[in-house]
């Protein structure tokens, strides 16, 4: 069929032609960003998952939505090995111009603008990666004590009062929200319990892996009842065809029922995968209804696509004892699985294991869905753990 029609469109944080499946998150979002909007209480949203599941394309929808709403979104991804300041300062800055395009507003923003400037000051002092710099003058007093937890919540208050006196909400949009450090992020939940005992209307949106609940409650007790936490997972049967089936029957194309039931089946429902199937069914069909021999197919090169990219990225961060330990997970399944039987895969006790185990979980390859648990935060990461590393490439035994 014709490749210039192929309606799928798989890739990282790409909004899919078809988000079937979301719309509960989407709305409940949607009336929280509202009641904060208009001086009603609202908890904060943060979304979990494993990888592909969408959650960035979620934030994505939920932020376009605020800002057409005509809330000010402060959008952020979190990237693994940088602080919260030298990320925040930018986009704080972007958003605070854009609660200033009147003359009241400006004034009305003064300071905010003065207190970002104190932050970034201060902040520059004890964080080494932060390049940006905000020509203005400071306010003395706010966000300049050199503590992140107090400066963070000056800050955070007087963006919230900019943004009252300008009658809108300030969204913090923040993906990958699990490479925060938890005494950074502790900050972050310290400024927004002030912002919200205050009644301002500031807020987060945020999406993180799975372990970025336990990371919260750590940085501090009080984040449970401070956030809602909506666990995003992959897509019911019906959602996962609707997913697959709509963007092609736009294009006058269906699908046989043995193909939706392999595609649907070997991508487990989640969206990412999903897209990939589809667009490799669409490329092997010669012509309507796509039918389970395309499915095969499409099984075929995907899986050989996502080792040579989605998979790969992610197998090549790790050390040759990490390759190990992740490839004793494969063997035992899909998981979850009990650390004491990983260890007992690789021939060793849990105690010499557990900093492989550490360091893996901060990386973001694995989570611990309980205690004594561990699985991996990519789906289908244990079927090309198998195909990678042989069997004898498992740590040495006795």
């Amino acid at each position: 069929m014709d490749p210039r029609r192929n309606p799928y469109a798989p890739g990282a944080g790409t909004p899919p032609p078809e988000l079937a499946g979301r719309d509960d998150i989407i709305e409940r979002a949607s009336i929280a960003l509202d009641r904060i909007t208009h001086g009603r209480a609202a908890r904060s949203l943060i979304m979990y998952g494993l990888r592909g599941v969408g959650k960035t394309v979620l934030l994505q929808r939920i932020a376009t939505q605020a800002e057409a709403d005509g809330m000010t979104t402060v959008v952020i991804e979190s990237p693994e090995g940088r602080s919260l300041p030298s990320v925040l300062g930018p986009a704080l800055r972007a958003g605070l111009i854009r609660m200033s395009r009147t003359e009241a507003a400006k004034a009305a923003a003064k300071r905010a603008w003065g207190a970002l400037a104190s932050f970034v000051k201060a902040a520059k002092l004890k964080y080494e990666d932060i390049e940006f710099n905000i020509d203005l003058e400071t306010e003395a007093g706010v966000a300049d004590s050199g503590d992140l937890e107090a400066d963070l919540t000056d800050l955070v208050v007087c963006v919230g009062e900019c943004a009252a006196d300008y009658k809108t909400a300030a969204v913090l949009v923040i993906d990958e929200m699990q490479y925060i450090p938890e005494t950074q992020l502790a900050a972050l939940i310290t400024a927004l319990h002030r912002a919200n005992q205050k009644q301002l209307p500031v807020t987060l949106v945020a999406a993180g892996l799975p372990q970025l609940l336990g990371q919260m409650g750590r940085a501090k007790s009080y984040a449970e009842r401070l956030f809602e936490f909506v666990p995003i997972g992959p897509l019911d049967p019906v959602s996962a065809s609707q997913a697959l089936c709509v963007p092609a029957e736009q294009e006058g194309v269906s699908y046989t029922d043995e193909a939706i039931t392999e595609i649907t089946s070997r991508t487990e429902g989640y969206p990412y995968f999903l897209q990939e199937w589809g667009k490799h069914a669409w490329s092997a069909a010669d012509e309507s209804p796509i039918d389970i021999d395309d499915a095969r197919r499409a099984t075929e090169i995907a899986l050989a696509e996502l080792d040579a990219s989605f998979f790969r990225v992610r197998y090549d961060r790790l050390t040759p004892s990490e390759k190990r330990y992740m490839r004793a997970m494969a063997e035992l399944g899909p998981g979850p699985h009990r650390s004491s039987d990983i260890a007992e895969m690789l021939g060793r006790s849990i105690n010499t294991v557990a900093p492989v185990r550490a360091k893996l979980i901060e990386k973001g390859m694995i989570y611990s869905p309980a205690h004594g648990d561990t699985a991996f935060t990519v789906p289908l990461f244990d079927g090309f753990m198998k195909r990678t590393m042989p069997a004898l490439g498992l740590a040495q035994r006795g």
